[in-house]
């Protein structure tokens, strides 16, 4: 199906057409057609990012009377940022249709403007619920000849306590409307205004109710409450690639995270309700531009933040209510890409998790915090990736090359990398060179240990030997059966797919359902990466794999025995398969060893 067969318009369909948009998504495809057949009330579940403001907006736009000024449709929303973003997505998709009105009313911004717009007259009134009962008491909004109202992110309009506001707005508006209810989930309270304001609404859902989309992957992370900051900065710093929202409760909370953030060093910003209109559209410009790396937002402020392309949202503090958690969530994997969800977590919230899980209907996995060593692997091969495929001018660079030649002259290749990278690279390695585990020590890693902190094996919490040697992964393997033999399972996907290997492991645990599958190093490169399986689960990868496309892209599959297992004690592993991986990947950038990240670890200890 495409926009040409849903009976809009020729003007909505140039619009549409103008902005890039051929085919309807399903939340489209299923509602438009709809709202433009019947009168029948709609009650419409899907999650952020599905398309819901085309869903309402389009028939809107098309079912208006342009000869008409009175107010014929109000949309109501939870936030002003909302607001906003409805307002002018829908004057896109007006841009051919000259005699149409919309004003948009919210508060925190001049009523003056907002009555005088509305006094010459609006077709369609996009409002948030506490301005929009201030002009009917003024009686400057007059709902008494809307055909339609719809009301967009219901369930945080009643989260954010407008139930008496909402109650007023549907008692004045005619009974005789047409009602549209968009909801990410279907909580008890929306169930109650469905009941009591709509007649027999035909539902629409996308998916199961409350259910999360399948393009965020979902993590969590504990740690004591002491480190969560800290686990939130090893976070960041082992994305070097981040791009995305941090929430946090608070307002208070969200500042001062930010502000900690900014003096450590790191390219964000705050979103909260003290800010004022002017300073708000402007942080959000900033992040829309991709001027900042990382915005910290309050659950409210980032409503109505439009951003697609979003790799990660970090949940700094859990929130209070499931559903606000798959909201947030819900900013990342949109648009067909994937994303990552991270929770940090403390001892105390860990219960929270397995609430979220069954509201979800899936697993989220728990990851350690990475570790020192990990993050500076990971920068140093985000460097080399920006160093390999950076453009070169020759023209504007060649006045300087014999310059610089002659700079250099003195230092060798070896010795000119070795400055190249200590010059780019000494902050990590001075910050994070003994760096701590940060995962809690929990009752099950206690019993085997002596009061120094040690098992009875000799190692202290970081898993390492007496002789400095870290033997975590091994013992890993050996719980599962002693050494564990792996082939190289290599993928036609890399950095320029967005894949991180935290990716790789959700793909192969959806893939083969569950299953337990030891997976060894993972290396990632521009185009392929490559993964280690162990050998005797590799048929079942594979072939899971082949029925299981990323983001859209068909795997090409390939497959290389490997020679020894990475915890043999032939002397020639260090804690990941290094031994006899040389060849396999010759793409290697971000080569990382991921067997700690499988679902069977058990958390690791303190140091």
């Amino acid at each position: 199906m495409n926009f040409d067969e849903l009976n809009l318009n020729d003007s909505i369909l140039k619009a549409v057409s103008e902005m890039g948009f051929t085919e309807p998504t399903p939340i489209q495809g299923a509602v438009i057609p709809k709202l433009l057949e019947s009168q029948e009330d709609v009650i419409a579940l899907a999650q952020t990012g599905t398309g819901k403001t085309a869903a309402f907006g389009l028939p809107l736009i098309n079912n208006t009377d342009l000869s008409d000024r009175k107010t014929q449709s109000v949309v109501l929303c939870p936030t002003r940022e909302l607001c906003l973003q409805i307002h002018r997505e829908m004057s896109n998709f007006a841009k051919f249709t000259k005699e149409i009105r919309m004003t948009a009313v919210y508060g925190g911004s001049d009523i003056g403007t907002q009555i005088r717009s509305l006094r010459q007259g609006s077709q369609i009134i996009i409002a948030t619920p506490g301005r929009l009962v201030d002009l009917i008491k003024r009686k400057v909004a007059d709902l008494s000849a809307i055909k339609c109202l719809v009301m967009d992110e219901a369930d945080i309009m009643l989260n954010m306590g407008f139930r008496d506001e909402l109650d007023f707005i549907l008692s004045a508006a005619p009974k005789e409307r047409q009602s549209l209810l968009f909801s990410a989930t279907m909580p008890r309270e929306v169930a109650r205004i469905a009941s009591e304001y709509m007649i027999k609404p035909v539902e629409i859902s996308m998916g199961k109710k409350n259910v999360g989309t399948d393009t965020i992957e979902h993590y969590y992370y504990l740690v004591h409450a002491k480190d969560r900051y800290n686990a939130l900065k090893r976070l960041v710093d082992f994305n070097p690639g981040i791009y995305g929202l941090v929430f946090c409760r608070t307002r208070m909370d969200t500042q001062v995270v930010a502000d900690r953030m900014l003096k450590d060093g790191y390219n964000v910003d705050a979103l909260h309700g003290d800010l004022s209109q002017q300073q708000r559209e402007y942080v959000m410009k900033k992040f829309r531009d991709q001027s900042l790396q990382l915005l910290i937002a309050t659950d409210i402020a980032a409503r109505g933040l439009d951003v697609n392309n979003l790799t990660h949202v970090i949940h700094y503090e859990l929130p209070d209510e499931v559903e606000a958690y798959n909201h947030r969530s819900g900013r990342t994997g949109r648009a067909g890409r994937r994303g990552t969800s991270c929770a940090i977590v403390n001892m105390r919230e860990k219960y929270k998790i397995r609430r979220i899980e069954n509201v979800l209907g899936r697993k989220i996995l728990q990851a350690p915090v990475p570790m020192g060593p990990d993050i500076c692997e990971q920068q140093l091969m985000h460097l080399i990736d920006r160093v390999h495929t950076v453009d070169v001018d020759e023209e504007q660079i060649a006045p300087y090359v014999d310059v610089i030649e002659d700079k250099l002259k003195d230092l060798d290749r070896p010795t000119l990398l070795k400055h190249f990278i200590s010059m780019e690279f000494n902050r990590f390695l001075n910050y994070y060179g003994n760096a701590p585990d940060l995962m809690p020590v929990t009752a099950s890693d206690r019993g085997g240990r002596d009061r120094g902190g040690r098992d009875r094996g000799g190692r202290d919490r970081g898993g390492r030997d007496r002789g400095g040697r870290d033997n975590g992964r091994e013992r890993f393997d050996r719980k599962r059966g002693g050494n564990i033999r792996y082939a190289h399972i290599n993928l036609n996907i890399g950095h320029e797919d967005r894949i991180t290997p935290p990716h790789i492991i959700g793909l192969i645990n959806r893939s083969t359902k569950g299953a337990q599958v030891p997976i060894g190093r993972i290396d990632i490169g521009p185009t392929k990466c490559s993964v280690q399986v162990a050998v005797d689960s590799v048929s079942m990868v594979e072939e899971s794999l082949k029925r299981t496309p990323f983001a859209g892209k068909r795997l090409k599959i390939s497959v290389h025995q490997e020679s020894s297992s990475p915890n043999s004690s032939d002397g020639n592993s260090s804690g990941g398969v290094r031994g006899n991986d040389r060849g396999h990947g010759s793409e290697r950038r971000g080569s990382y060893d991921k067997s700690r990240y499988n679902k069977s670890r058990k958390p690791r200890s303190d140091s």
